[in-house]
């Protein structure tokens, strides 16, 4: 069971996403907060998985507060609830800790899936967010940046390339013919080689090596 604390300061918005939340077997709201702020104190004495936070709030916004959360010695995943479809928001998200950015607009479809992947320990990628990497792909080609040479072996961009095409651990194995545990050794030297944290990284590194089209 993930124990989720769900942080947004319109009250409506908090019963609706509850809705979806508790509705699901394996994820329950054990708490709420009107802004960033209430979010960060509820956290210190709540038990808690996973911290939903809306990216705009009094107080302290979402981001702030997700800075906040992830400085803590044991800090909780943490996915930003956005009505805002835009780079400069996703960015930030990822950098303040987040694990996810989830749009309002489509909470019902996305929500379930990307808290679940935050409690795999995974990143989730909102469908749009694949032109965001784009753009960032084609503005570094123009500025005539030096785009990663041959790095990992054959093996490892071929993991690459699944991880990022939304592949799990499971169907990589099956894939490639091998056991979960050396899919999972290979992510772990991937990710030290390259000095990257997650999955959205990964997409990243993808494309601007040409192992995913944009």
């Amino acid at each position: 069971m993930i124990r989720i604390l769900l942080a947004d300061d319109h009250a409506l918005v908090r019963r609706g996403v509850r809705l979806i939340l508790d509705s699901e077997p394996d994820l329950t709201v054990v708490a709420e907060a009107g802004d960033g702020a209430e979010a960060v104190e509820i956290a210190r004495t709540t038990p808690i998985d996973l911290a939903v936070l809306d990216v705009a709030m009094p107080r302290m916004t979402g981001l702030q507060a997700a800075v906040e959360l992830s400085r803590r010695r044991e800090p909780p995943r943490i996915l930003m609830l956005s009505m805002y479809d835009h780079e400069q928001y996703f960015f930030a998200a990822l950098k303040a800790g987040a694990s996810g950015y989830v749009l309002k607009s489509v909470a019902d479809r996305d929500l379930v899936d990307a808290c679940r992947a935050a409690g795999r320990g995974e990143s989730f990628l909102y469908p749009g967010v694949m032109s965001t990497l784009v753009r960032d792909y084609l503005d570094r080609v123009r500025r005539g940046e030096r785009l990663p040479g041959q790095v990992l072996t054959p093996r490892e961009d071929e993991v690459v390339k699944l991880i990022a095409e939304g592949h799990s651990s499971k169907e990589i194995a099956v894939a490639l013919t091998i056991s979960i545990k050396t899919v999972e050794r290979h992510r772990a030297n991937i990710l030290q080689k390259l000095g990257m944290r997650d999955r959205t990284e990964l997409t990243r590194y993808a494309i601007r090596a040409g192992l995913i089209e944009p």
